[in-house]
């Protein structure tokens, strides 16, 4: 049981009143349903066996803030399917339904409202995909488009009075949104976070560039909003409550979208790190451009932030004043990848193929890039136009969108589209080969994980139950990688080096990484993966049979 089950009827927070959402006295029951999401490169589902339980990647922020917000005496229940599907009785009990999800979700969020329907349940749909394409959604009951605000209030102004379902669908759109200072603590208690591969916390929202691919400034806006400080530690404060001790992933569009804040936050992220013996561990998103920045990098190093997600895109300078990333070229691309490194960061990367600019040869150059920058993790797409970017809008001018579920991208590529198919899973195979990837995670163990700082084994970590945790992990491992595996022989030359330098841990947190890239990159390969994370093919089978 979380320690954190009763946090729910506190509103204190830093020395500060937050916000929760006013009530008529009216009682509600209400289930939140978060929709499982296709195997991708970041669901990490192929590493979860080798695990001790976990299940999911990370828990959801938008739906666990809301729970949070909602007035005192309503009754909330969170599921994410992910981990398992709601149930007959969950919807039995329920009196409205609120689900969020992205693109990716669609298929998923759909089926949730049709088992709710069949319960005869109002359902409310909110999130990044319905706020981009309310249009996509005409089965809900409500749409919430927009961040958390006055359509919340409206929303729940409407369910506090009646919860029988609309004759017509009702759209709220928030004009008001509540700021980000005054947003509860996520009801981090709801979910069971020791089942997530990652623990997530939200400092800001929006971001300063306009990437043409990008939709993150049409929906949240190009000055990012921030929290307080006070209020990142106290949703630590809660995660740990909670039972997390691994990592934390700052899910910010842009870490340093406001560089000011960020030096700001990192000093309290520091205090809490000492006052709490460095158990957790920090990861985030931002632009390249941090490389610039050594006083943020050093002190995010002091915070024991350890990896670092950068969309590098491509290593073309062409393709990067394309897509209006520019900034990215401020530093050399792998100049500032080893930058970041000499921090002791990892860094992982996004990489799009099917660009404007891109030729017969871009698959061996971004392969040679992967070489010489020795990232193990670079997430490689397929360019994918979504609404509300000015790539869409510039295709959509072209007569270049093509509306088509059967294939990887809706995108009308300049380069022959069974050639570019081909070159993304050409690049798949290769970077994801057992050796290529073993051997940029000994690169990674032995240049770039040495500059982190040096920290005494916390007391915490020396339990029975973190011991046996690390003990089952080791286990699944040997068995399901050392002995079962087909690239047994290339796991075991790099196991043998972690374990004479004492180093379990950097075994057992490559490996799970390893076995992910290595396993989905084959069937990305075989054509059983989609090529881009947003594509609509293959993604009915992430929705079970009844």
């Amino acid at each position: 049981m979380c320690l954190a089950g009763n946090f729910r009827n506190q509103i204190e927070c830093g020395g500060g009143a937050l916000m929760r959402a006013a009530s008529n006295g009216t009682s509600r029951r209400i289930l939140c349903v978060f929709p499982s999401y296709t195997s991708s490169f970041g669901t990490f589902e192929h590493s979860y066996p080798l695990t001790d339980g976990v299940r999911a990647f990370m828990p959801p922020q938008g739906l666990l803030l809301l729970a949070a917000y909602l007035p005192r005496e309503w009754q909330v229940k969170f599921v994410d399917e992910n981990l398992r599907r709601a149930t007959k009785e969950e919807f039995e009990w329920a009196e409205a339904v609120f689900v969020s999800g992205m693109h990716i979700q669609r298929q998923q969020m759909n089926d949730i409202c049709r088992r709710a329907h069949e319960f005869d349940l109002p359902v409310a749909l909110g999130g990044p995909s319905v706020s981009a394409c309310p249009d996509y959604y005409p089965s809900f009951d409500y749409l919430h488009v927009g961040e958390l605000g006055d359509a919340t209030n409206q929303l729940i102004e409407i369910l506090s009075h009646d919860t029988s379902r609309p004759e017509a669908q009702v759209v709220l759109t928030t004009s008001d949104r509540v700021p980000m200072t005054e947003f509860p603590i996520p009801a981090y208690e709801l979910a069971d976070v020791k089942k997530y591969f990652l623990g997530s916390i939200q400092y800001s929202s929006g971001c300063p560039y306009q990437c043409e691919f990008c939709d993150i400034p049409g929906l949240y806006g190009r000055n990012p909003r921030i929290k307080s400080p006070e209020q990142i530690i106290a949703e630590l404060d809660r995660l740990r409550e909670c039972g997390m001790t691994d990592t934390v992933y700052f899910v910010d569009d842009n870490f340093i979208g406001n560089r000011k804040a960020a030096m700001d936050l990192l000093p309290h992220l520091i205090e809490w790190q000492k006052r709490t013996g460095y158990v957790v561990r920090l990861a985030c998103e931002a632009t390249l451009n941090i490389a610039k920045r050594p006083e943020i990098l050093e002190k995010m190093r002091e915070a024991y932030f350890i990896t670092i997600f950068c969309g590098i895109e491509t290593p073309d300078p062409d393709a990067l004043k394309a897509m209006q990333k520019d900034h990215n070229m401020m530093v050399p691309i792998l100049e500032g990848v080893r930058t970041i490194n000499s921090y002791g960061m990892e860094v992982v990367s996004g990489i799009i193929m099917g660009l404007d600019t891109d030729k017969a040869n871009t698959a061996e150059a971004l392969l040679g890039f992967v070489e010489e920058s020795r990232i193990p993790l670079l997430t490689i797409n397929l360019l994918q136009a979504l609404p509300k970017t000015p790539l869409w809008d510039r295709l959509e001018r072209e007569g270049r969108l093509i509306h088509d579920d059967g294939r990887d991208s809706n995108v009308d590529f300049l380069l022959p589209y069974d050639d570019v198919v081909a070159s993304w899973k050409h690049a798949m195979a290769v970077a994801y080969a057992p050796e290529k990837v073993y051997a940029r995670y000994q690169h990674q163990c032995d240049s770039v994980y040495v500059h982190r700082m040096k920290m005494p084994v916390p007391d915490e970590m020396k339990t029975w139950p973190n011991i046996r945790r690390g003990l089952v992990m080791l286990r699944n491992i040997f068995w399901k990688v050392g002995v079962l595996g087909d690239y047994r022989r290339v796991f075991w030359k790099f196991a043998l080096g972690r374990i004479r330098r004492g180093d379990l841990e950097g075994l057992i947190g490559c490996t799970l990484i390893a076995h992910h890239l290595i396993t989905f990159a084959r069937h990305a390969s075989s054509g059983k993966q989609n090529a881009s994370n947003y594509s609509i093919r293959l993604r009915e089978a992430a929705v079970p049979a009844e």
